[in-house]
């Protein structure tokens, strides 16, 4: 039986910040046995504990549900120029994003 989808993105969140189900219990205040059974049975979680699993992975609720968000790892924190960019960013057409992404690799000193 396939994961439901959103497991699945807690999974790949977990993936990303490099966390065990065990961080996320802790982090999350939720009982490590209820979470894995959660996993284990592929069982939906309830809009609560989703809000909980989002305060521990230090997430808004908006930032799960959206595809573009990007994760932030554990002692990473966005500065406001940082979330006004991608802010701006978002508000941007599909040919003007290509555009700017190529201007950004031309000032960037990180080879991409």
């Amino acid at each position: 039986m396939e994961q439901n989808k959103t497991l699945q993105k807690i999974q790949q969140i977990l993936d990303e910040k490099n966390w065990s189900k065990y961080k996320l219990a802790q982090a999350s205040n939720i009982p490590y046995s209820s979470l894995n059974s959660m996993f284990n049975k592929n069982t939906q979680p309830s809009l609560a504990t989703l809000e909980k699993m989002c305060m521990g992975l230090d997430i808004t609720m908006s930032e799960f549900f959206s595809n573009d968000t990007p994760i932030k790892k554990d002692n990473e924190h966005y500065s406001s120029e940082e979330l006004d960019l991608i802010d701006m960013y978002r508000s941007l057409k599909k040919s003007d994003k290509k555009l700017l992404l190529i201007y950004m690799k031309g000032f960037s000193k990180k080879p991409l």
